[in-house]
Formats: C-alpha cells, sequence, structure tokens
C-alpha cells in the first residue's frame, strides 16, 4: 500500500501562484509515476500532470501548459505542482496519484493505483 498527503491547496486571487506538495510513504518502491488530477464540482475528474519517477518526463493537459510545473524530489518521495497565473476555472480539488502498473507517463485516470485525499484550491475572480 502507498499513502499519498496532499498539502498547499488554498484561496487565492486571479493571477495568483500555489505550491501542491504530495507526500508519498509506505510500499513507494515500485513507483513508476507520479501525478495531479483535479475535479471541480458537478465534472469529472481530470488530467492534470504526470512525470516519471525513474526518468523525469512529464506531461501536462492543454489548460495548464506554460502555467503549471510538476516537479518530484525522489529523496523525500515528495512531487510538487507549482501553479502560476491561476484563474477562477482552475478551481477545484486536486488530487494527486501514484502509479505503480506501468512506466508510462500518462493522463488515463484509470492506469492510477493510489489516490490521496485531496487539496482545495479555490482561485476567486
Amino acid at each position: 500500500q502507498v499513502q499519498l498527503v496532499e498539502s498547499g491547496g488554498g484561496l487565492v486571487q486571479t493571477g495568483g501562484s500555489l505550491r501542491l506538495s504530495c507526500a508519498a510513504s509506505g510500499r513507494t518502491s515500485s513507483t513508476n509515476v507520479m501525478g495531479w488530477f483535479r475535479q471541480a464540482p458537478g465534472k469529472e475528474r481530470e488530467f492534470v500532470a504526470a512525470i516519471g519517477w525513474s526518468i523525469a518526463i512529464t506531461d501536462y493537459a492543454d489548460s495548464v501548459k506554460g502555467r503549471f510545473t510538476i516537479s518530484r524530489d525522489n529523496a523525500k518521495m515528495t512531487v510538487y505542482l507549482q501553479m502560476n497565473s491561476l484563474k477562477p476555472e482552475d478551481t477545484a480539488v486536486y488530487y494527486c496519484a501514484v502509479k505503480e502498473r506501468s512506466p508510462g507517463v500518462s493522463g488515463w485516470r484509470g492506469g492510477y493505483d493510489y489516490w490521496g485525499q485531496g487539496t482545495q484550491v479555490t482561485v476567486s475572480s
């Protein structure tokens, strides 16, 4: 089992920045990819960004490219999501996830094995 704990969410004005963190613990030796997803009220959970754990290949949703940056600290088993130029449409609960089954960096939600509890991000207009 892998446990994931997100932090760093909050309320920010349009154009502001936040940095989310996700710390992994437990059986982390099989981690291939860590990703971020988000879910706004009444909407499906959607892919935001992902990063390979051995090789730092990254992938982003088109809606966040150029504004968000995913990174990881292998020693701390932590993944980060730096969010800049935030917009009201970025408001959502942000979830961290771990993918073990395959090494491919992807945004397919079904490929992820473990999920955190989520952290709320609210962007005011």
